[in-house]
């Protein structure tokens, strides 16, 4: 228990007034003291006891679009034996607060209250922990106690409706090595080569062994799959902050299309987060989670991250998210490593046209943006 700003004023003043009312003699000052005093002892008797209650808060639902409605169901029980007097929830989510004023309970009974969380901004937002309150009723002291866990509202990109697109570089034995990423399938025939030691026997391929006069063997690799990759542009030099959440609304429509029609994503962004799954409702939470999280970077590093640049080609399709101010020279490592290069700025000027062998749609916001991109995969 302690007292408020308010009563450590009424206690100063009482003070005060009683040390004038002695030295001066006056009785209406000590009155005026005792009358102070009276109302600090009131006021730590209603307070001195804290709420013996148990609290459970559920948010419903964890994981929200930017605007969606997300609400709090806070779950108050009267544990004990005797009535509880009426007092404050407060709960923190982000920079907002809530206060809840819970009635009177009786015992072994229990109260629902519902009050909406924040969602305006795009985040991982930690939602408590609770503080219970209770105050005397002209707020002269307080008794708070701290309950309950931290929860997480996860608050993604909105989604705007879009189609996708995905490419496969098959990876026969003609068209040179594999992928090191390999994906698991069918097989497909990439050599046929001599016999060794652990090989399968069924694998043995008799025409060969004929022709050559040794023991050949078939060799299978897992086939190309669809996949698709999304580069977010996180510099915050060719992207403002509100168009910048413009391209993260556009990298998670274009990556929940994909994930829930079953193709393996990637997420890369220029900061050098790097996220790949495997198609499905689980491999799309992931890729919003992880676009919650993404931010600008004030540096001036370069749009490709290294894992682009380096390594063994990747195959499939790939849609950079950048600014409308891009250069064509940011592309050319792009082009012969993926079958498919798409690039979608977002700025004042509108338009389709092909740029060293891939396709550039410029809009000036994510509604725009992806409408061009449904009407060119048609």
């Amino acid at each position: 228990m302690r007292l408020t700003g308010r009563g450590i004023a009424v206690l100063v003043t009482s003070i005060a007034a009683y040390v004038i009312g002695e030295w001066a003699g006056y009785a209406f000052f000590r009155a005026l003291a005792g009358l102070g005093l009276g109302a600090l002892v009131a006021a730590t008797v209603l307070t001195v006891r804290q709420p013996q209650v148990s609290v459970r808060r559920d948010l419903s639902p964890d994981r929200v679009e930017r605007g969606r409605p997300a609400l709090a169901t806070l779950r108050v029980r009267n544990t004990g034996s005797r009535w509880q007097p009426a007092f404050a929830a407060h709960d923190v989510a982000g920079d907002a607060r809530e206060q809840v004023r819970i009635r009177r309970l009786g015992p072994d009974s229990e109260a629902t209250y519902r009050y909406e969380l924040p969602t305006s901004r795009r985040g991982r937002i930690a939602v408590g922990p609770l503080t219970l309150e209770r105050r005397d009723p002209l707020g002269l002291a307080r008794n708070s106690l701290a309950t309950g866990e931290v929860a997480t509202l996860w608050v993604h990109p909105r989604r705007h409706p879009t189609r996708t697109v995905v490419a496969g570089r098959p990876r026969h034995h003609h068209v040179g090595r594999t992928a090191d990423d390999s994906l698991r399938g069918s097989a497909d025939l990439r050599d046929v080569r001599p016999y060794v030691v652990g090989d399968e026997v069924r694998h043995l391929h008799w025409k060969a062994t004929a022709r050559t006069g040794q023991l050949m063997v078939r060799d299978y690799v897992d086939p190309d799959q669809p996949r698709l990759t999304v580069l977010l542009d996180t510099r915050s030099e060719t992207l403002p902050e509100a168009t910048f959440e413009e391209a993260a609304e556009v990298a998670a429509s274009i990556l929940f299309a994909a994930s829930m029609a079953g193709h393996r994503c990637r997420l890369l962004t220029s900061a050098g987060a790097d996220l790949a799954a495997p198609g499905g409702a689980l491999a799309s939470r992931q890729f919003l989670d992880e676009l919650c999280l993404a931010k600008q970077s004030d540096d001036r590093a370069a749009l490709l991250p290294p894992s682009l640049t380096t390594g063994a080609s990747s195959g499939g399709a790939i849609v950079v998210v950048t600014g409308a101010r891009g250069t064509a020279s940011d592309l050319a490592p792009l082009l012969v490593r993926y079958g498919s290069v798409t690039v979608l700025g977002l700025g004042p000027v509108r338009g389709i046209a092909p740029i060293l062998g891939a396709r550039v749609i410029l809009a000036g916001d994510a509604t725009d943006a992806l409408q061009q991109w449904s009407g060119v995969i048609e």
